[in-house]
């Protein structure tokens, strides 16, 4: 059995993706707003300049108000702050290097569902802050409770909007694709999220006949039923209208999940298979090197072999992808989850991108995705959450009784599979996922594993 350990929210604060919670319980907008006066005080302590952030959201009811909260804080502590509105997570990160700003900020939790929100800060490079760069945060969250040490009079930081944001993002990405669509049925799901302030005018500026599902964000609807993590919507959409393909967006737009012609869902594994093999072909694929998490696929694995590619792996959450590619100077990398990586295009997950460079692919080698996608074989996975409290969390990754339990499940498969265990970074559970040759045995495997740690821990 291999182990994955996250810390839990409940012993640190930040998780894999940022700062997440219910808002206005977890997160709301006092700690928002205590972050981002931290954030400034810790990053930028000679208060020598002011520091300049770029803030943008997705559709989220408590979007605002956490926004409020964070130009408060970022304010109060000499920042000033420009509001791009709606805008995916990626638009943020190369805004930042746009405008040379010092500090991003995303307020999204992704694709949990609208009660939940996030805040997620990039450097001015548009990275993802350091783990200990976020522990120095974490640790000055009472630096607002000084009045006397806060900045006062003409020291304080303003705000203003930045109307188009979303625009220039758009116009970046369309100069990077270079592509002409024409022809080309598409669907699009946006999740009902951050993709609807971008996608739509982006393929239809390409040339491609657009359909679109989940466009009509209120608030409360973002990722339900809908968008990378409810795919099956989409696959019969594109089968009943007999469209050429289809893409699925999660609330913030990192992510991305493709349906092909025949209504078939083409997951992270699946597009990073089509990706490294076409990007080793042109002699782009930097070390022959693509770089994924131990929830890959076992048939990433067989195709990377046949292809002459190398595998790196590394722990579940895209910062640890974007890690292990900056050291390695690798270029191409991602996870199952659909969060893709091409370093040379953009410091974070991209699902817009990812959709543009997969069409690329498309468009030069002039196959249908149902074709290109035959160049991997995915062995059944199964997926179980089981909801702890994040106290437990480490407990349950520890205890010797749960590893034997994994390791006779991996006897049972007759070596012919295998058990991860996960503590999730950013909620209440321990994932289990078992892969092998028959999908039903490991269905009936893990929801026996999950029912032993659910008795023993589950609340």
């Amino acid at each position: 059995m291999k182990k994955e350990v996250n810390k839990p929210m409940a012993q640190r604060l930040f998780g894999t993706d940022g700062v997440r919670g219910i808002a206005n319980q977890d997160l709301g907008p006092d700690l928002a707003m205590r972050l981002a006066y931290s954030a400034v005080r810790t990053l930028f302590p000679a208060n020598d300049r002011r520091a300049q952030v770029i803030i943008g959201h997705d559709t989220r009811l408590s979007c605002q108000m956490l926004e409020a909260a964070l130009v408060a804080g970022f304010t109060a502590a000499g920042a000033d702050v420009y509001l791009v509105g709606v805008v995916p997570t990626p638009g943020v990160a190369y805004l930042v290097q746009r405008h040379r700003c010092d500090l991003g900020v995303v307020i999204s939790a992704s694709h949990n569902s609208y009660e939940y929100n996030g805040i997620k800060i990039f450097d001015c490079h548009g990275f993802k802050l350091p783990d200990e760069v976020e522990d120095q945060i974490e640790s000055n969250l009472d630096l607002f409770a000084d009045p006397e040490d806060r900045p006062q009079g003409d020291q304080l930081g303003k705000a203003e909007v930045l109307p188009e944001g979303a625009l220039e993002y758009r116009l970046h990405l369309e100069e990077q694709a270079g592509l002409d669509l024409s022809g080309l049925r598409i669907a699009l799901d946006l999740a009902n999220g951050a993709a609807t302030a971008v996608a739509p005018q982006l393929f239809q500026d390409l040339g491609a006949e657009v359909r679109l599902l989940a466009d009509q964000p209120d608030g409360t609807n973002i990722n339900k039923d809908c968008g990378s993590t409810h795919v099956e919507h989409l696959a019969e959409f594109v089968r009943g209208e007999g469209l050429d393909l289809g893409l699925a967006f999660d609330g913030d737009a990192d992510r991305l999940m493709a349906v092909d012609d025949q209504g078939q869902v083409l997951d992270g594994d699946v597009m990073l298979a089509i990706l490294a093999k076409d990007m080793h072909e042109q002699g782009l694929l930097d070390e022959d090197t693509l770089v994924v998490t131990v929830m890959s696929n076992i048939g990433l694995d067989i195709m990377a072999e046949a292809a002459g590619i190398s595998l790196q792996k590394t722990r579940v959450g895209d910062r640890y992808v974007l890690d292990e590619m900056r050291k390695g100077g690798y270029k191409l990398g991602g996870e199952q989850s659909g969060h893709l990586i091409f370093l040379d295009d953009s410091s974070t997950g991209d699902g817009i991108l990812s959709a543009l460079k997969l069409l690329a692919v498309v468009r030069r080698k002039g196959q249908k995705l149902s074709q290109l996608r035959e160049v991997i074989s995915i062995y059944p996975q199964v997926l179980v959450n089981v909801r702890v409290a994040d106290s437990s969390k480490p407990a349950v990754m520890a205890d010797p009784e749960v590893a034997e339990a994994c390791r006779r499940l991996e006897e049972r498969m007759e070596q012919q599979g295998r058990v991860l265990l996960r503590s999730s970074g950013t909620e209440p559970y321990i994932r289990i996922m078992l892969e092998g040759r028959d999908e039903l045995e490991i269905q009936v495997l893990a929801e026996e594993l999950a029912q032993f740690i659910q008795e023993k821990y589950g609340n």
